[in-house]
């Protein structure tokens, strides 16, 4: 009887780690561009909310440096999230819901500002979620602040908001870095 139990149970694992691994070795899509470009954006959009959350409120009004036009931290952020709601809504075809506020200038406190930065990427995510090579590869006219028309792809896009909040990402972990914070939670 042990015996049988230790067979039954024995098997019961093999059977267990066979599913597990057929499961795991299951042939996955070949990797696509617009595939790479969404990964890209989550990391982006975790990093920004990482590093937002781990500035103190008393350093978002915080500059690297003393000249006026280069941007504090709570402007980064800001600055970002304007810029999300601007090219998603390029992306989707419709008018910017957040057209006419001027993030940068208006939000001061840490909160206001995260919950801008989140109303964001909420606004951007299924823009990037939906997007396949053959919505990225759609050519969009886009009106530009001074009247000119510019033609771009959704994927052009889409990849000029990741590059441009990567960007402004490198910043706000300098202005981190002044304060002695690491961007990255520590072990």
């Amino acid at each position: 009887m042990l015996i049988n139990r230790a067979l039954s149970t024995a098997f019961l694992l093999v059977t267990i780690a066979a599913a597990v691994a057929a499961q795991q070795a299951a042939p996955q899509g070949p990797p696509t561009a617009t595939g790479f470009l969404r990964n890209l954006y989550n990391g982006n959009k975790n990093s920004v909310l990482r590093v937002a959350e781990r500035m103190p409120e008393e350093f978002y009004g915080m500059r690297p440096g003393t000249q006026e036009e280069v941007r504090t931290f709570g402007q980064h952020v800001a600055h970002i999230a304007t810029f999300n709601f601007l090219w998603c809504s390029q992306a989707k075809g419709e008018a910017n819901p957040n057209a006419g506020k001027e993030l940068e200038k208006t939000l001061k406190a840490k909160a206001e500002i995260i919950k801008a930065i989140t109303d964001s990427y909420a606004y951007c995510d299924p823009v990037y979620a939906a997007l396949t090579d053959a919505s990225g590869a759609e050519v969009l006219t886009i009106s530009q602040e001074n009247g000119r028309q510019q033609q771009q792809t959704r994927t052009g896009l889409l990849t000029l908001n990741v590059v441009h909040g990567n960007e402004v990402y490198g910043s706000m972990v300098t202005t981190l870095r002044i304060k002695n914070i690491s961007p990255q939670p520590q072990k």
